[in-house]
Protein backbone atom coordinates (compact mmCIF):
# COMPACT_ATOMS: atom_id res chain seq x y z
CA UNK A 1 0.00 0.00 0.00
CA UNK A 2 1.11 3.34 -0.90
CA UNK A 3 2.55 6.82 1.26
CA UNK A 4 -0.93 8.06 0.33
CA UNK A 5 -2.94 5.53 0.75
CA UNK A 6 -1.84 4.72 4.26
CA UNK A 7 -2.39 8.16 4.62
CA UNK A 8 -5.45 8.50 3.87
CA UNK A 9 -6.48 5.23 5.64
CA UNK A 10 -5.36 6.55 8.52
CA UNK A 11 -7.61 9.59 8.05
CA UNK A 12 -10.91 7.51 7.43
CA UNK A 13 -10.03 5.86 10.73
CA UNK A 14 -9.47 8.96 13.06
CA UNK A 15 -13.34 10.28 11.43
CA UNK A 16 -14.43 7.26 13.08
CA UNK A 17 -13.18 7.86 15.92
CA UNK A 18 -14.65 10.68 18.14
CA UNK A 19 -12.49 13.73 19.96
CA UNK A 20 -11.60 12.21 23.52
CA UNK A 21 -11.40 8.38 22.26
CA UNK A 22 -8.93 6.08 21.30
CA UNK A 23 -8.97 2.98 19.46
CA UNK A 24 -7.31 -0.36 21.06
CA UNK A 25 -7.80 -4.23 21.09
CA UNK A 26 -10.58 -4.36 22.77
CA UNK A 27 -12.30 -1.46 20.68
CA UNK A 28 -12.72 2.59 20.75
CA UNK A 29 -12.69 3.67 24.54
CA UNK A 30 -12.36 7.16 26.08
CA UNK A 31 -8.47 8.27 25.99
CA UNK A 32 -8.11 8.21 30.14
CA UNK A 33 -9.41 4.56 30.07
CA UNK A 34 -6.73 2.07 30.22
CA UNK A 35 -6.32 -1.75 28.61
CA UNK A 36 -5.78 -4.20 31.49
CA UNK A 37 -6.19 -8.21 30.99
CA UNK A 38 -7.88 -10.41 33.30
CA UNK A 39 -4.95 -12.05 34.83
CA UNK A 40 -3.60 -8.48 35.73
CA UNK A 41 -6.72 -7.63 37.64
CA UNK A 42 -7.68 -10.96 39.09
CA UNK A 43 -6.11 -14.32 40.32
CA UNK A 44 -7.37 -16.87 38.69
CA UNK A 45 -8.34 -20.69 40.10
CA UNK A 46 -9.53 -23.73 38.82
CA UNK A 47 -11.70 -25.88 41.04
CA UNK A 48 -10.95 -29.02 41.97
CA UNK A 49 -11.13 -32.33 39.56
CA UNK A 50 -14.13 -34.49 40.37
CA UNK A 51 -12.47 -38.23 40.56
CA UNK A 52 -14.89 -40.23 42.86
CA UNK A 53 -12.49 -43.25 42.74
CA UNK A 54 -9.62 -40.55 43.94
CA UNK A 55 -11.19 -37.63 45.71
CA UNK A 56 -11.13 -38.49 49.57
CA UNK A 57 -12.14 -36.88 52.77
CA UNK A 58 -15.09 -34.86 54.33
CA UNK A 59 -18.19 -34.70 51.63
CA UNK A 60 -18.99 -31.24 51.15
CA UNK A 61 -21.26 -29.10 48.79
CA UNK A 62 -20.06 -27.80 45.45
CA UNK A 63 -20.54 -25.97 42.12
CA UNK A 64 -20.29 -27.05 38.68
CA UNK A 65 -20.67 -26.05 35.39
CA UNK A 66 -25.18 -25.96 35.35
CA UNK A 67 -25.16 -24.52 38.66
CA UNK A 68 -23.67 -21.05 37.77
CA UNK A 69 -26.21 -19.70 35.14
CA UNK A 70 -25.28 -15.40 33.71
CA UNK A 71 -25.89 -13.45 37.52
CA UNK A 72 -26.74 -16.49 39.42
CA UNK A 73 -26.29 -19.31 41.11
CA UNK A 74 -28.48 -22.20 40.39
CA UNK A 75 -28.33 -23.90 43.86
CA UNK A 76 -30.75 -26.94 42.96
CA UNK A 77 -27.77 -28.07 40.93
CA UNK A 78 -25.42 -28.08 43.80
CA UNK A 79 -23.28 -31.68 44.23
CA UNK A 80 -21.30 -33.40 47.09
CA UNK A 81 -17.88 -33.69 46.72
CA UNK A 82 -15.22 -35.60 49.42
CA UNK A 83 -12.30 -33.11 49.93
CA UNK A 84 -9.11 -33.49 51.97
CA UNK A 85 -8.56 -30.64 54.85
CA UNK A 86 -5.85 -28.72 52.00
CA UNK A 87 -8.55 -28.81 49.37
CA UNK A 88 -10.92 -27.27 52.26
CA UNK A 89 -8.39 -24.39 52.52
CA UNK A 90 -7.65 -24.18 48.63
CA UNK A 91 -11.47 -24.18 47.05
CA UNK A 92 -13.59 -23.00 49.40
CA UNK A 93 -15.80 -19.88 48.43
CA UNK A 94 -15.80 -16.51 49.52
CA UNK A 95 -18.57 -13.96 49.52
CA UNK A 96 -17.45 -11.94 45.98
CA UNK A 97 -15.76 -14.50 44.03
CA UNK A 98 -16.75 -14.73 40.91
CA UNK A 99 -17.34 -17.82 38.92
CA UNK A 100 -16.56 -18.53 35.28
CA UNK A 101 -17.79 -21.44 33.11
CA UNK A 102 -14.50 -23.58 31.61
CA UNK A 103 -16.66 -25.09 29.19
CA UNK A 104 -19.23 -25.43 27.42
CA UNK A 105 -20.67 -21.76 27.31
CA UNK A 106 -17.36 -20.24 28.08
CA UNK A 107 -17.56 -16.78 29.97
CA UNK A 108 -20.90 -17.74 32.03
CA UNK A 109 -20.83 -16.13 35.23
CA UNK A 110 -21.75 -15.02 38.40
CA UNK A 111 -21.25 -13.83 41.40
CA UNK A 112 -21.05 -16.09 44.90
CA UNK A 113 -22.99 -13.82 47.08
CA UNK A 114 -22.94 -17.38 49.93
CA UNK A 115 -26.49 -18.30 50.05
CA UNK A 116 -24.75 -21.09 52.03
CA UNK A 117 -22.35 -21.14 54.68
CA UNK A 118 -19.58 -23.24 53.04
CA UNK A 119 -19.39 -24.18 49.57
CA UNK A 120 -16.58 -25.19 46.89
CA UNK A 121 -16.11 -25.79 43.05
CA UNK A 122 -15.56 -27.93 40.72
CA UNK A 123 -12.84 -27.64 38.22
CA UNK A 124 -15.02 -26.94 35.18
CA UNK A 125 -15.31 -23.79 36.56
CA UNK A 126 -12.52 -20.35 37.15
CA UNK A 127 -12.48 -18.90 40.24
CA UNK A 128 -11.75 -14.81 39.68
CA UNK A 129 -10.64 -12.72 43.45
CA UNK A 130 -9.59 -9.38 42.35
CA UNK A 131 -5.73 -8.38 43.42
CA UNK A 132 -5.94 -4.76 42.99
CA UNK A 133 -9.31 -3.02 42.76
CA UNK A 134 -11.50 -3.80 39.20
CA UNK A 135 -15.10 -3.79 40.21
CA UNK A 136 -16.06 -7.45 40.37
CA UNK A 137 -19.91 -6.90 39.10
CA UNK A 138 -18.37 -4.56 36.85
CA UNK A 139 -16.09 -7.69 35.51
CA UNK A 140 -19.34 -9.78 35.10
CA UNK A 141 -20.99 -7.66 32.88
CA UNK A 142 -17.32 -7.36 30.91
CA UNK A 143 -18.15 -11.22 30.47
CA UNK A 144 -21.22 -10.96 29.17
CA UNK A 145 -20.22 -8.88 26.89
CA UNK A 146 -17.50 -10.74 25.54
CA UNK A 147 -19.34 -13.85 25.13
CA UNK A 148 -22.40 -12.27 23.79
CA UNK A 149 -20.04 -10.73 21.01
CA UNK A 150 -17.95 -13.29 20.18
CA UNK A 151 -14.50 -12.17 21.46
CA UNK A 152 -14.41 -14.60 24.12
CA UNK A 153 -13.86 -17.12 21.58
CA UNK A 154 -11.12 -16.11 20.36
CA UNK A 155 -9.14 -17.19 23.62
CA UNK A 156 -11.05 -21.08 23.46
CA UNK A 157 -9.74 -24.08 22.95
CA UNK A 158 -11.82 -26.24 20.39
CA UNK A 159 -12.04 -30.00 21.13
CA UNK A 160 -15.54 -31.96 21.53
CA UNK A 161 -16.59 -29.04 23.85
CA UNK A 162 -15.34 -25.57 24.09
CA UNK A 163 -12.75 -24.71 26.62
CA UNK A 164 -11.13 -21.38 28.02
CA UNK A 165 -7.64 -22.45 29.73
CA UNK A 166 -6.76 -20.31 32.25
CA UNK A 167 -3.15 -19.58 30.77
CA UNK A 168 -5.53 -18.02 27.96
CA UNK A 169 -7.98 -16.42 30.07
CA UNK A 170 -5.45 -14.58 31.78
CA UNK A 171 -4.58 -12.80 28.51
CA UNK A 172 -8.03 -11.49 27.70
CA UNK A 173 -8.04 -7.81 27.15
CA UNK A 174 -10.53 -5.48 29.44
CA UNK A 175 -11.47 -2.27 29.65
CA UNK A 176 -10.08 -0.22 32.35
CA UNK A 177 -12.31 2.63 33.39
CA UNK A 178 -9.56 4.87 35.64
CA UNK A 179 -11.81 5.34 38.84
CA UNK A 180 -13.40 3.08 41.30
CA UNK A 181 -16.19 5.79 41.04
CA UNK A 182 -16.78 5.81 37.48
CA UNK A 183 -16.55 1.44 37.71
CA UNK A 184 -19.16 1.55 40.39
CA UNK A 185 -21.62 3.79 38.44
CA UNK A 186 -21.44 1.30 35.48
CA UNK A 187 -22.00 -1.79 37.60
CA UNK A 188 -25.33 -0.30 39.49
CA UNK A 189 -26.30 1.11 36.07
CA UNK A 190 -26.61 -2.64 34.56
CA UNK A 191 -27.42 -4.23 37.49
CA UNK A 192 -30.49 -1.88 38.05
CA UNK A 193 -31.38 -3.25 34.64
CA UNK A 194 -31.41 -7.01 36.00
CA UNK A 195 -33.37 -6.00 38.40
CA UNK A 196 -35.74 -5.13 36.05
CA UNK A 197 -35.17 -7.90 33.71
CA UNK A 198 -35.66 -10.23 37.28
CA UNK A 199 -38.60 -8.55 38.75
CA UNK A 200 -40.08 -9.41 34.87
CA UNK A 201 -38.98 -13.11 34.57
CA UNK A 202 -40.81 -13.69 38.37
CA UNK A 203 -43.98 -11.84 37.50
CA UNK A 204 -44.21 -13.80 33.95
CA UNK A 205 -42.93 -17.00 35.89
CA UNK A 206 -46.27 -16.16 38.50
CA UNK A 207 -48.51 -15.62 35.74
CA UNK A 208 -48.06 -18.74 33.91
CA UNK A 209 -48.11 -20.91 37.34
CA UNK A 210 -51.43 -19.07 37.44
CA UNK A 211 -52.84 -19.92 33.60
CA UNK A 212 -51.72 -23.11 34.75
CA UNK A 213 -54.13 -23.97 37.87
CA UNK A 214 -56.61 -22.08 36.39
CA UNK A 215 -56.77 -24.66 33.10
CA UNK A 216 -56.39 -27.41 35.67
CA UNK A 217 -59.63 -25.52 37.45
CA UNK A 218 -61.66 -24.57 34.08
CA UNK A 219 -60.90 -27.27 31.86
CA UNK A 220 -62.04 -29.80 33.98
CA UNK A 221 -65.01 -28.47 35.54
CA UNK A 222 -63.61 -28.25 39.22
CA UNK A 223 -64.69 -24.70 39.32
CA UNK A 224 -67.85 -23.37 37.31
CA UNK A 225 -68.03 -19.87 36.20
CA UNK A 226 -70.94 -18.03 37.24
CA UNK A 227 -74.55 -18.28 35.55
CA UNK A 228 -73.44 -21.93 34.31
CA UNK A 229 -74.63 -24.97 35.63
CA UNK A 230 -75.34 -29.25 33.67
CA UNK A 231 -73.07 -32.18 34.19
CA UNK A 232 -69.85 -32.22 32.03
CA UNK A 233 -69.78 -34.35 29.21
CA UNK A 234 -67.19 -36.79 28.07
CA UNK A 235 -66.60 -36.91 24.54
CA UNK A 236 -64.52 -38.48 22.35
CA UNK A 237 -62.27 -35.85 19.87
CA UNK A 238 -63.51 -37.84 16.55
CA UNK A 239 -67.34 -36.46 17.55
CA UNK A 240 -66.22 -33.01 17.89
CA UNK A 241 -64.75 -32.74 14.89
CA UNK A 242 -64.07 -34.33 11.69
CA UNK A 243 -59.61 -34.98 12.04
CA UNK A 244 -57.62 -35.61 8.91
CA UNK A 245 -54.44 -36.33 8.29
CA UNK A 246 -52.37 -34.14 6.27
CA UNK A 247 -50.50 -35.22 2.89
CA UNK A 248 -46.59 -34.98 1.98
CA UNK A 249 -45.54 -34.61 -1.72
CA UNK A 250 -42.70 -37.15 -2.75
CA UNK A 251 -39.84 -36.79 -2.88
CA UNK A 252 -40.06 -33.82 -0.07
CA UNK A 253 -36.87 -32.37 -0.63
CA UNK A 254 -37.63 -31.95 -4.36
CA UNK A 255 -38.23 -27.96 -5.10
CA UNK A 256 -41.17 -28.20 -7.77
CA UNK A 257 -43.12 -28.53 -4.72
CA UNK A 258 -42.00 -24.95 -3.52
CA UNK A 259 -42.13 -21.32 -4.23
CA UNK A 260 -41.63 -18.64 -2.14
CA UNK A 261 -43.42 -16.26 -3.85
CA UNK A 262 -46.81 -18.52 -3.48
CA UNK A 263 -49.64 -17.16 -0.50
CA UNK A 264 -49.85 -20.46 0.67
CA UNK A 265 -47.93 -21.65 3.19
CA UNK A 266 -46.20 -25.08 4.05
CA UNK A 267 -46.46 -25.93 7.80
CA UNK A 268 -43.15 -27.59 9.70
CA UNK A 269 -43.13 -28.61 13.11
CA UNK A 270 -40.36 -25.96 13.91
CA UNK A 271 -43.21 -23.22 12.60
CA UNK A 272 -45.43 -24.47 15.16
CA UNK A 273 -43.07 -25.03 17.78
CA UNK A 274 -41.83 -21.26 17.80
CA UNK A 275 -45.23 -20.01 18.04
CA UNK A 276 -48.16 -19.56 20.27
CA UNK A 277 -51.20 -19.84 19.71
CA UNK A 278 -51.39 -18.63 16.42
CA UNK A 279 -49.75 -19.67 13.26
CA UNK A 280 -48.75 -16.02 11.48
CA UNK A 281 -46.40 -17.69 8.98
CA UNK A 282 -44.59 -20.87 7.66
CA UNK A 283 -40.76 -20.59 6.27
CA UNK A 284 -41.80 -22.25 3.35
CA UNK A 285 -44.84 -22.01 1.00
CA UNK A 286 -46.01 -24.63 -1.93
CA UNK A 287 -46.08 -24.71 -5.51
CA UNK A 288 -49.30 -24.97 -7.16
CA UNK A 289 -47.95 -28.21 -7.41
CA UNK A 290 -47.72 -28.83 -4.35
CA UNK A 291 -51.03 -27.74 -3.37
CA UNK A 292 -52.19 -30.50 -5.20
CA UNK A 293 -50.29 -32.99 -3.29
CA UNK A 294 -50.60 -32.26 -0.19
CA UNK A 295 -53.87 -31.16 2.08
CA UNK A 296 -54.77 -27.29 2.02
CA UNK A 297 -56.32 -25.84 5.24
CA UNK A 298 -57.91 -22.31 5.51
CA UNK A 299 -57.22 -19.36 7.79
CA UNK A 300 -58.79 -20.26 10.94
CA UNK A 301 -58.35 -24.32 10.82
CA UNK A 302 -57.49 -26.42 14.48
CA UNK A 303 -54.37 -28.25 13.54
CA UNK A 304 -51.90 -30.43 15.74
CA UNK A 305 -49.16 -31.91 15.35
CA UNK A 306 -48.79 -35.97 15.43
CA UNK A 307 -44.98 -36.98 14.76
CA UNK A 308 -41.97 -35.80 16.51
CA UNK A 309 -43.40 -33.09 18.77
CA UNK A 310 -46.55 -34.95 19.00
CA UNK A 311 -49.92 -33.46 20.28
CA UNK A 312 -48.81 -29.80 19.29
CA UNK A 313 -52.07 -27.51 18.74
CA UNK A 314 -51.88 -24.09 16.87
CA UNK A 315 -54.90 -22.11 14.94
CA UNK A 316 -53.55 -20.81 11.57
CA UNK A 317 -54.13 -17.40 10.27
CA UNK A 318 -52.97 -17.89 6.67
CA UNK A 319 -54.08 -20.24 4.07
CA UNK A 320 -51.81 -23.11 4.22
CA UNK A 321 -51.20 -26.82 3.61
CA UNK A 322 -50.47 -30.16 6.04
CA UNK A 323 -48.23 -32.62 5.71
CA UNK A 324 -48.68 -35.90 6.95
CA UNK A 325 -47.48 -34.63 10.29
CA UNK A 326 -50.62 -32.83 11.34
CA UNK A 327 -54.03 -33.53 11.71
CA UNK A 328 -56.76 -30.80 11.18
CA UNK A 329 -60.08 -30.95 13.21
CA UNK A 330 -62.76 -29.84 10.38
CA UNK A 331 -66.39 -29.29 10.95
CA UNK A 332 -66.28 -29.03 14.78
CA UNK A 333 -69.06 -29.63 17.05
CA UNK A 334 -67.40 -27.37 19.61
CA UNK A 335 -65.69 -24.01 20.47
CA UNK A 336 -62.80 -24.04 18.54
CA UNK A 337 -60.66 -21.69 21.06
CA UNK A 338 -61.81 -24.34 23.73
CA UNK A 339 -60.97 -27.41 22.45
CA UNK A 340 -57.60 -25.51 21.79
CA UNK A 341 -56.81 -25.36 25.47
CA UNK A 342 -58.44 -28.52 25.84
CA UNK A 343 -55.72 -30.27 23.35
CA UNK A 344 -53.12 -27.94 25.09
CA UNK A 345 -53.84 -29.15 28.37
CA UNK A 346 -53.56 -32.89 27.57
CA UNK A 347 -50.31 -32.01 25.13
CA UNK A 348 -48.30 -34.02 27.72
CA UNK A 349 -50.64 -37.11 27.72
CA UNK A 350 -49.98 -37.95 24.19
CA UNK A 351 -46.42 -39.22 24.38
CA UNK A 352 -47.79 -41.87 26.97
CA UNK A 353 -49.97 -43.67 23.99
CA UNK A 354 -48.16 -42.53 20.87
CA UNK A 355 -46.01 -45.28 18.38
CA UNK A 356 -42.19 -45.12 18.53
CA UNK A 357 -39.99 -45.84 16.05
CA UNK A 358 -37.59 -43.17 14.41
CA UNK A 359 -39.51 -40.93 16.59
CA UNK A 360 -42.76 -40.77 18.49
CA UNK A 361 -45.92 -40.35 15.93
CA UNK A 362 -50.01 -40.41 16.57
CA UNK A 363 -52.41 -41.96 14.64
CA UNK A 364 -55.88 -40.90 13.60
CA UNK A 365 -57.43 -43.78 15.62
CA UNK A 366 -55.97 -42.94 18.52
CA UNK A 367 -56.85 -39.01 18.29
CA UNK A 368 -60.19 -40.00 17.30
CA UNK A 369 -60.52 -42.16 20.88
CA UNK A 370 -59.71 -39.94 22.98
CA UNK A 371 -61.82 -38.75 26.00
CA UNK A 372 -61.99 -35.29 26.90
CA UNK A 373 -64.75 -33.45 29.59
CA UNK A 374 -66.82 -30.90 27.82
CA UNK A 375 -69.23 -28.27 29.20
CA UNK A 376 -72.50 -29.05 28.46
CA UNK A 377 -73.34 -25.55 26.54
CA UNK A 378 -71.15 -23.55 23.86
CA UNK A 379 -71.36 -20.36 26.03
CA UNK A 380 -69.92 -22.31 28.57
CA UNK A 381 -67.07 -23.69 26.54
CA UNK A 382 -67.10 -19.77 24.54
CA UNK A 383 -66.92 -18.10 28.60
CA UNK A 384 -63.51 -20.39 29.77
CA UNK A 385 -61.83 -19.67 26.49
CA UNK A 386 -61.91 -16.26 27.03
CA UNK A 387 -60.32 -16.46 30.24
CA UNK A 388 -57.48 -18.41 29.09
CA UNK A 389 -57.46 -16.03 26.41
CA UNK A 390 -57.14 -13.14 28.27
CA UNK A 391 -54.58 -14.85 30.82
CA UNK A 392 -52.19 -15.41 27.29
CA UNK A 393 -52.75 -12.08 26.22
CA UNK A 394 -51.70 -10.80 29.42
CA UNK A 395 -48.84 -13.40 29.25
CA UNK A 396 -47.61 -12.19 26.08
CA UNK A 397 -47.86 -8.55 27.13
CA UNK A 398 -45.31 -9.14 29.71
CA UNK A 399 -43.04 -11.56 27.50
CA UNK A 400 -42.90 -8.54 25.41
CA UNK A 401 -41.83 -6.03 27.91
CA UNK A 402 -39.12 -8.38 28.96
CA UNK A 403 -37.60 -8.84 26.06
CA UNK A 404 -37.70 -5.17 25.99
CA UNK A 405 -35.37 -4.95 28.64
CA UNK A 406 -33.18 -7.23 27.60
CA UNK A 407 -32.82 -5.36 23.89
CA UNK A 408 -32.29 -2.44 26.28
CA UNK A 409 -29.71 -3.47 28.92
CA UNK A 410 -27.84 -4.91 25.39
CA UNK A 411 -27.93 -1.48 24.64
CA UNK A 412 -26.58 -0.32 27.75
CA UNK A 413 -23.89 -2.42 28.00
CA UNK A 414 -22.36 -1.20 24.42
CA UNK A 415 -22.50 2.18 25.17
CA UNK A 416 -21.42 1.59 29.22
CA UNK A 417 -18.68 -0.80 29.06
CA UNK A 418 -17.19 1.21 26.16
CA UNK A 419 -17.52 4.38 27.60
CA UNK A 420 -19.37 5.71 24.78
CA UNK A 421 -21.43 7.28 27.73
CA UNK A 422 -20.18 8.45 30.65
CA UNK A 423 -21.92 8.16 34.07
CA UNK A 424 -19.63 10.16 36.35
Amino acid sequence: MSGIQNSQLSTFNSQLIPPGYKQTEVGVIPEDWDVTTVGGEFSIQLGKMLDSEKNAGIPKPYLGNRAVQWSRVDLDNIGVIKLTPSDLQRFRLQKGDLLVCEGGEVGRAAIWCQPIEECYYQKALHRLRPIRSYNVQLMLYMLERLASNGFLLNFVTQTSIAHLPKDKFETVPIPLPPTLAEQQAIAEALSDADALIESLEQLLAKKRHIKQGAMQELLTGKKRLPGFGGEWEVKRLGELAKIQRGASPRPIDSPIWFDENSSVGWVRISDVTSSDMYLHETTQRLSPLGIQNSRPVSHGSLIMSICATVGRPIITEIDTCIHDGFVVFDNLRANKHFLYYILKFIESNWSRHGQTGSQMNLNTGLINRTKVSMPPTTEEQTAIAAILSDMDAEIAALEAKLAKARQIKQGMMRELLTGRIRLV
